[in-house]
């Protein structure tokens, strides 16, 4: 493999990384943290086009630069995340006004096709890595752990941000009275059992 060639693979790979490893992900958190604030929505549109950007960018260097046979599962999977992503883009983009008739669909197949580009995206990063260690036989098992690890702090928050406010009210006391759950924390068999001692 000449130097050029490496170069170009590392940076296809850098390039891919950023987009979906890190921007995308980053994107999704600070949706869930901003609750429709106007800054964090603009700030996730600049993360979210970067990323694509970024990923288009990948792509154009795969289609110029490499072998596209696609004879192994990196490129087959990475040309599925293509279409997924720019199909995303568009859905984002052309998406009904809130309210409007075909507006739950659209969020629906928004959500289900949100989670196939962060699923193949996640994905092919790990098969990018073998493919690169396949073909210059270098050992690739410590991007592989970093990698990990920050697809596992990444989950961790967004799992962690679900009940962060919930959280944050456990044993907090107002006027001398213990916060009460509201209904929408209630479970149905609590609800139903309010007026009665026994405890939900």
């Amino acid at each position: 493999m000449n130097p050029q060639l490496s170069f170009m693979i590392k940076l296809h790979g850098f390039l891919l990384w950023a987009s979906v490893g890190f921007l995308m992900p980053v994107a999704i958190l600070i949706k869930r943290m901003s609750n429709r604030e106007q800054s964090g929505t603009r700030l996730r549109i600049i993360f979210y086009v970067f990323s694509v950007l970024l990923a288009t960018a990948g792509a154009v260097m795969s289609i110029k630069y490499f072998d596209n046979s696609f004879n192994n599962d990196h490129q087959r999977i990475g040309l599925a995340f293509y279409i997924v992503m720019w199909l995303q883009a568009f859905l984002g983009i052309f998406r009904p006004h809130r309210g409007s008739k075909g507006r739950s669909s659209w969020f629906l197949f928004h959500w289900l096709v949100g989670i196939a580009v962060s699923l193949l995206g996640v994905i092919n990063i790990y098969t990018g890595l073998q493919a690169y260690s396949k073909r210059t036989s270098k050992n690739v098992r410590f991007w592989t752990i970093i990698f990990t690890v920050e697809i596992s702090l990444i989950l961790f928050f967004y799992l962690l941000q679900e009940k962060w406010h919930y959280i944050l009210r456990q044993g907090t006391i107002l006027r001398n009275k213990p916060v009460q759950p509201t209904d929408r924390e209630m479970s149905p068999r609590c609800q139903q059992k309010q007026a009665s001692p026994e405890p939900c």
